[in-house]
């Protein structure tokens, strides 16, 4: 799928330091890579602590299910390691 399909949406994902962004990245790079129909997500580093995520769609169905998929597992990622971070 090229970029110039028609359905295109953008996430800069800010994280505390650039650790936690090196890792968010490493952790939903597999996802991205996974095939989701008619769609195609990219992930890039945008900045020390932060990522862009792009999600580049045939159609406002494929756009929508793409996104889902991309929030839940930043959702995912950012529980696991906050719970990973708490003290006992």
């Amino acid at each position: 799928m090229s970029p110039a399909s028609p359905w295109t949406a953008t996430l800069l994902v800010q994280r505390p330091d650039p650790e936690s962004a090196e890792r968010l990245l490493a952790a939903l790079a597999p996802e991205a890579a996974r095939e989701v129909p008619r769609t195609q997500i990219l992930l890039e580093r945008d900045g020390p602590s932060s990522l862009r995520a792009q999600v580049v769609a045939r159609d406002t169905g494929a756009l929508r299910a793409g996104l889902n998929a991309l929030l839940g597992w930043i959702a995912l990622t950012e529980r696991l390691e906050s719970e990973l971070s708490l003290e006992p």
